[in-house]
């Protein structure tokens, strides 16, 4: 064993851990936002509303998402199904369609945003304030 002040870990364990932990994270994440109804997913459309603050073509919405308008559509159809979006006329342009806030939405947003409160504030109780620091700094560096 060696005790010298090298701490380091193979690059591979490295990736491996940050990797596990990133599933962990996303696994509480998904498992929270579905109490509230949500899957990440679609709390991320809901959450690109709520930030723009008006409605969004989808071709917008899946750019602000980084995915294929194709898997926006079926996402903004899910959500449609249930009530939290609606499309909406394009008043500059009828050939578009915008995806629109609904009331129950807007409720079902909010109780993800709580959920996800808690994972963040669990998350946060779990890792000592100078590891936090340090875990943003190695994050930010990463960028």
């Amino acid at each position: 064993m060696n005790n010298s002040a090298d701490h380091s870990a193979p690059s591979g364990d490295v990736m491996r851990s940050l990797l596990h932990a990133a599933h962990l994270l996303e696994a509480r994440m998904e498992t929270a936002l579905g109490a509230a109804g949500l899957s990440m997913a679609k709390y991320g459309v809901l959450e690109l509303l709520v930030a723009a603050g008006e409605p969004l073509p989808l071709s917008e919405l899946a750019a602000r998402a980084s995915c294929v308008r194709s898997n926006m559509t079926q996402l903004v159809d899910r959500l449609e199904a249930e009530g939290l979006v609606q499309r909406v006329d394009d008043p500059a342009d009828r050939r578009v369609k915008r995806a629109q806030l609904t009331a129950e939405g807007r409720e079902r947003y909010a109780a993800g945003a709580r959920q996800m409160e808690k994972v963040q504030a669990e998350f946060t109780a779990e890792i000592p304030e100078p590891e936090r620091h340090a875990l943003a700094r190695v994050l930010a560096a990463m960028r």
